[in-house]
């Protein structure tokens, strides 16, 4: 299952969720720079955990090497495809939780729960001598939390049927659930010492990605963070809106309702709304004159329901205005 987007919009800009994503990269492409010192670089910076049961392996590395790997290694990857999943997985979920924490909250949060796979890691593959690299410990937490704080978002999904690519929109809490369990599973069936994909990190970034969410939510907002916000807040909604039409009583017509913020309601926007008539899906671009009101009504022609002689009714779009972060058009 990979996931195209959530349908929970975030009320600032993800700046820590960007500037992990930027670190990563520019790691990565130091990691392509070592050339023939590459395995070296990756043994010392990534979490072997022989490293810390074998005296002699131990005996190798200062202490200062010792202590940094349990950061560094979750800013390396594999390869490209690693990164870019990883990345991808971090930009789909990462903007939320850091919208919920702050920016600030998220940035320890963040660290802390990839630091907590690494220990579950290392706990489980006690005298593994292979190097466990990536970010998926981390953002195992950050869609741990995720499910906590957004189970009923949905999540637009690919899942590759043979050569034909199959779409569904699948609520977070089983999206996340079906994930975690895929996890469990495969950890269940991969010997301890195994090399391979760090299930038992990925399991442990995200029990402890739900623990440190109920620790944070319970610590105040930093001031500094506060006055952050004032610039990283979004002054509009998404410019894409996924419309579930309702159909109207005796006619061809539906209806639905798209999210506006004041300020696109008096300066007008225009908008991707791909509505959904059963399984399937249909966009267009809608243009949102300047100075419209609340419970205003747009209207969308053919785009209602077909009629047996193949004539079609028209959708109306009634406006409603942005009021705080948690009113959105995908809930």
């Amino acid at each position: 299952m990979i996931p195209i987007r959530d349908s929970s919009r975030s009320g600032s800009f993800p700046i820590v969720t960007n500037l992990f994503i930027v670190v990563n990269v520019l790691i990565f492409l130091l990691q392509l720079g070592q050339g023939p010192a590459l395995n070296k670089f990756v043994y010392t910076y990534g979490l072997v955990p022989a490293r810390y049961s074998i005296a002699r392996v131990a005996a190798e590395f200062t202490g200062f090497q010792q202590l940094i790997s349990f950061v560094s290694f979750m800013f390396l990857h594999g390869g490209f495809l690693h990164l870019i999943g990883n990345m991808w997985f971090l930009h789909i979920f990462g903007d939320n939780v850091e919208d919920r924490l702050g920016h600030f909250r998220y940035l320890a949060f963040y660290l802390l729960c990839g630091l907590s796979s690494g220990v579950a890691h290392l706990v489980v593959n006690w005298h593994s001598q292979v190097p466990t690299i990536g970010a998926s410990g981390a953002i195992a937490g950050i869609m741990g939390a995720y499910m906590v704080l957004y189970p009923r978002a949905r999540v637009l999904t690919l899942i590759p049927l043979l050569f034909i690519p199959y779409f569904v929109e699948i609520p977070a809490v089983i999206f996340l659930g079906i994930w975690f369990l895929f996890q469990f599973m495969s950890a269940a069936g991969t010997p301890a010492q195994a090399a391979g994909v760090a299930w038992w990190a990925h399991i442990g970034g995200f029990i402890f990605g739900i623990i440190f969410l109920k620790v944070f939510d319970r610590i105040p907002h930093l001031g500094a963070d506060r006055a952050v916000r004032r610039f990283t807040k979004k002054q509009a909604s998404s410019k894409v809106h996924v419309v579930r039409s309702r159909m109207e009583d005796d006619t061809l017509d539906s209806s639905g309702e798209i999210i506006l913020t004041e300020r696109e309601a008096a300066q007008g926007t225009r908008k991707l709304v791909a509505v959904g008539q059963g399984a399937r899906r249909r966009s267009v671009l809608v243009t949102v004159p300047p100075r419209i009101s609340e419970g205003a009504r747009l209207r969308l022609n053919g785009l209602g329901r077909r009629a047996s002689d193949g004539t079609r009714g028209d959708l109306f779009l009634t406006v409603r205005m942005k009021k705080n972060e948690e009113d959105n058009p995908w809930r």
